[in-house]
């Protein structure tokens, strides 16, 4: 149990000199400056470039889901994942060692093209993340989460980071296994993932991109604004357009659906009307709402 002492404090002391290295020492590879970076890019393009004109650059909740954005990239696993996922990846590895596991790499990639590399991971984790976002609409208690990412009622970039802490864990959990047995070195990591931010970013921005080609292959406003649908299609109610990054898989399984131009419907979800507007109470909600 010592140990697993030690992994906690260690955790919280080690994530809080990351947080303070990222913000006081701007680099190359700076998640905080990044992210920042990123933000300020898509939303230059929602104002000069706005697909709703008569949304307000400033639009509702734009406050609050930018502190969202903060909260689920960094303050969350300052207050207690990142302590949480090192005692689990701990406990897990303890708990192979049993059976003699001692590494679950089972693909070696290192060999392989540097774009080669970068296109596998990319490709297995935004299917493994369109398998628990499915997963997220038709399991009701999951669903009870992801509500609070369906309350937007007018979408801009920062709505991307609109969701429940627990989706974090969702998503990161289904991931782990893949992903581990496959040796994915840390730049690896950072370029994929800063690249999904990006594509997140613009999925959810007041921009309207999506016409053509590229529409089939990422995701993108025109189709994720009918994902957000408040009146979803006859036939489809656990909704459509489950797509992260990539759309391809939604055309590959029929979840694909753009009827039209999807840029002035009502967004949120049935009974929406009484969902809290406050961060505080928006993250307790899910544990409060019986079945």
């Amino acid at each position: 149990m010592n140990k697993y002492w030690d992994i906690i404090v260690n955790s919280f002391t080690g994530y809080w000199n990351y947080l303070v290295q990222e913000v006081t020492t701007p680099s190359w590879t700076n998640y905080f400056y990044w992210l920042v970076g990123l933000s300020l890019l898509v939303w230059v393009l929602e104002i000069s470039f706005p697909w709703r004109k008569k949304q307000s650059f400033i639009r509702k909740d734009f406050w609050l889901d930018g502190f969202y954005v903060f909260f689920n990239f960094f303050l969350f696993s300052l207050i207690g994942y990142n302590a949480l996922s090192n005692v689990a990846v701990e406990a897990f590895n303890d708990f192979l060692g049993l059976f003699g596991i001692t590494n679950l790499v089972a693909i070696h990639v290192g060999g392989w093209p540097v774009w080669a590399q970068f296109l596998l991971m990319f490709i297995l984790a935004d299917f493994i993340q369109w398998n628990v976002h499915r997963m997220l609409h038709r399991v009701p208690w999951m669903w009870k989460f992801h509500k609070l990412h369906h309350s937007v009622k007018e979408m801009g970039f920062a709505a991307h980071m609109r969701f429940h802490f627990m989706e974090t864990i969702f998503y990161k959990t289904a991931q782990y296994l893949p992903l581990a047995m496959i040796g994915f070195g840390i730049q690896q990591f950072f370029i994929i993932h800063m690249f999904t931010v990006l594509i997140g970013h613009l999925n959810h921005a007041n921009v309207g991109w999506g016409y053509g080609p590229i529409g089939y292959i990422f995701n993108n406003p025109k189709m994720h604004i009918w994902h957000h649908a408040k009146h979803l299609p006859k036939g489809k109610r656990y909704g459509v357009n489950f797509g992260i990054s990539l759309s391809l898989w939604d055309y590959l399984f029929r979840t694909a659906y753009i009827p039209q131009s999807g840029r002035d419907i009502e967004l949120g979800f049935d009974g929406d009307e009484g969902y809290p507007e406050d961060f505080a109470h928006q993250v307790v909600q899910p544990f409060n709402e019986k079945e």
